[in-house]
Order: structure tokens, then sequence, then C-alpha cells
């Protein structure tokens, strides 16, 4: 398979998984948290299929186009190690969905980002939200529930007990 077709299969894996994450959360209230900015493309998607919600979202530095910025306030930069601990304390219990795409071309260095973000993440939903992840993760307060689409290759699901 060639690298363009892998990526359109990721972004098709993508938009598939968070439109099936959305209508799972679309009656459990609270904000939802974008975990890798990039380009601006999730969060842009995000604000479409989930009208009217706050969304968070963090990265080291702003490189999105400029119509895909969040509000000043709705954006914490920085390294996760920084921002992350301080987000969990402040909206403990408070998320609906979590979207992480933290992947990086180091496989080994974004499972342990991963592993380390999960705790953080658990502490962020409420009961019944929803962890949408490019990583595999698993942690306590999370069950894994299946994704009943092609997505389940490419994205894993966690829900809050």
């Amino acid at each position: 398979m060639s690298r363009l077709d892998s990526f359109i299969r990721r972004m098709e894996a993508q938009r598939a998984a968070l439109g099936w994450a959305a209508e799972r959360v679309a009656d459990i209230g609270g904000p939802v948290f974008e975990f890798g900015l990039g380009n601006g493309r999730t969060y842009d998607h995000l604000r479409s299929i989930l009208p009217g919600r706050a969304i968070y979202v963090f990265d080291r530095r702003i490189t999105a186009h400029p119509d895909c910025i969040p509000p000043e306030n709705l954006m914490l930069l920085g390294e996760f190690s920084a921002t992350l601990p301080q987000a969990a304390r402040t909206h403990a219990g408070a998320g609906a969905l979590i979207h992480a795409d933290i992947g990086s071309g180091d496989k080994a260095a974004s499972l342990a980002l991963a592993a380390w973000a999960a705790p953080f993440w658990a502490e962020m939903l409420r009961s019944g939200g929803l962890l949408l992840s490019d990583q595999p993760v698993t942690t306590a307060g999370l069950e894994t529930v299946e994704l009943p689409l092609a997505a389940a290759r490419r994205y894993h699901v966690l829900r809050r007990l």
C-alpha cells in the first residue's frame, strides 16, 4: 500500500471514529478535549459534529490553519507534561469526549506518551465519557469499547466507568 493510500485510510478511519463517538456523547454534557491540534482538521471537524461544545485543545505550539485555531481561553500550549496534570485537576470528571491524536513517527515514544497520559485522561472524563485515541491505551477506570467500523484497526475507544 502506498503512503498516500495509508494516509487516506487513516483519515477515513479518523472521520468515522469521530462521527461514531459524537453520536454516543450527544446526550452526555461536558466539554471535549482535543490532544494534538496539528493543522486543525480534527478540531474543525469536532466543531461541526458537536456544535455548541467547548473544545479545549492541547498542543506544543500553534501550527494550524488560521480558520482552525481555537479561542485563546480554550487553548493550552506547552508540553503535555506541563499542561495535562493541571487540566486533569481543573476538569476532573467533566469531559464527554477526549480525542487523542498524539502519534508521531516514533512508535515507542507515542506508546509511552499515551501510557503516561491515560490516567490523567481517565480523570478528566465523566461517567460514560469516551476516550478516542490513535494509540492503544489501558488504565484503571476505563473499559475498552469496540468500534463497529473499519476504524477499529486504526482507533482505540475507552469509556469511563
